[in-house]
């Protein structure tokens, strides 16, 4: 049920929108980039960082503001209240175990996927990720595996609303790309994206679904693409990561 708008608080709302907007922001952000970033006024700005401070989650020198460790227990609730990264995590050290490489899960949020779960391996890579970590949907292997699970009216909506970055020169940025590689990755079971998010990365990933066949969540194993053959890819990764995902499937209740 839809609430309605005079039973909501606008000024929680614009207090979680200036935290949010702290994401997108350098460290050291002042009251004009966060009211900018937030879409609201630099006063009504002022009132939610000055909340923040008073309660120990943000900080300021008097002019620059950022997030404290205090802010931390906002995300740390959510794991603590929250069964599936729980379930998640044993078959994610598994699928490491089995293939040596880090294997992550994932859920959509808007433009992005958010690491909910990760297994790391002892490699350098490109990128660091940790619970937490955002990255964009268009882009990652975790993403179009999310996507592809999507009805194709609300895909649809998420690609209309898309800004998409270039992060190399191999990132598909056109709807029309992007429509036909969520569409590659719903008739396949499994998506593939190779450096399109960083160079010499390539990643495989799966949707992972409840007892009732809903995706709750993706789950992928990021790799070299020296280590990430073809040969490899379908013969070692992509089948520990789908003997993962219908573990899953019966331990997730629907």
């Amino acid at each position: 049920m839809k609430p309605e708008p005079r039973d909501l608080l606008g000024g929680l709302s614009r207090g979680l929108a200036i935290i949010e907007a702290f994401g997108t922001l350098r460290r050291g952000a002042t009251i004009a980039d966060l009211a900018r970033t937030a879409g609201m006024t630099r006063a009504a700005a002022r009132r939610c960082l000055l909340t923040l401070v008073s309660l120990g989650y943000a900080e300021t020198d008097g002019k620059h503001y950022e997030l404290s460790p205090r802010a931390l227990r906002l995300g740390g609730a959510w794991l603590a209240s929250a069964t599936l990264p729980g379930l998640i995590q044993p078959q994610l050290e598994a699928v490491r175990e089995a293939t040596g490489e880090s294997c992550s899960a994932a859920v959509l949020d808007g433009a992005d996927v958010v690491y909910i779960a990760r297994a790391s391996a002892r490699s350098i890579m490109a990128v660091t990720l940790a619970v937490g970590s955002r990255l964009p949907a268009h882009c990652t292997a975790l993403g179009r595996a999310l996507l592809s699970a999507l009805p194709q009216g609300a895909l649809e909506a998420h690609i209309a609303a898309l800004t998409p970055e270039a992060l190399t020169t191999h990132t598909r940025t056109t709807p029309d790309a992007i429509r036909e590689a969520v569409a590659q990755a719903r008739t396949q079971g499994y998506a593939v994206v190779d450096e399109e998010l960083a160079l010499g990365l390539r990643s495989v990933a799966v949707p992972v679904r409840d007892g009732r066949g809903r995706c709750v969540a993706a789950m992928n194993i990021g790799a070299r693409t020296t280590r990430a053959g073809n040969a490899v890819l379908s013969e070692r990764l992509l089948p520990a990561l789908r003997s993962a995902a219908v573990a899953l499937r019966d331990s997730i209740p629907g």
